[in-house]
């Protein structure tokens, strides 16, 4: 079992779960490869995560499976806008934490 965490990634956590739901129980070469045709920001994000997740356990991607691909809320970045009238109005723009477990697939080998 390896893992890697993005920690805030400028990405909303809502848009980085609908990603993170398509991956997870996925094999890692499958995933990456789905990943790569996705037009969401998310997906090339995940993507790194998963090969760096890969990478850290001396894996191949062809055999581990992402067993738990995860995305929680990071702090939020609080910005103005002038608006009419001298107001102003807030902008948020959130971040989110990634991590992403992924474990050897074992073929029928005992180890």
């Amino acid at each position: 079992m390896s893992r890697a965490l993005l920690k805030f990634s400028r990405v909303s956590p809502t848009k980085a779960r609908l990603v993170a739901r398509e991956v997870q129980g996925m094999n890692a070469e499958l995933a990456l490869a789905s990943l790569e045709f996705m037009p969401n920001k998310a997906a090339r994000i995940i993507s790194k995560v998963i090969a760096s997740a890969v990478a850290n356990g001396d894996f191949e991607p062809e055999e581990v499976v992402i067993t738990s691909c995860r995305v929680d809320k990071g702090s939020v970045m609080k910005r103005w806008r002038p608006r009419a009238r001298g107001t102003a109005t807030r902008i948020l723009k959130p971040t989110a934490h990634i991590l992403v477990v992924v474990e050897e697939v074992n073929n029928g080998k005992e180890a």
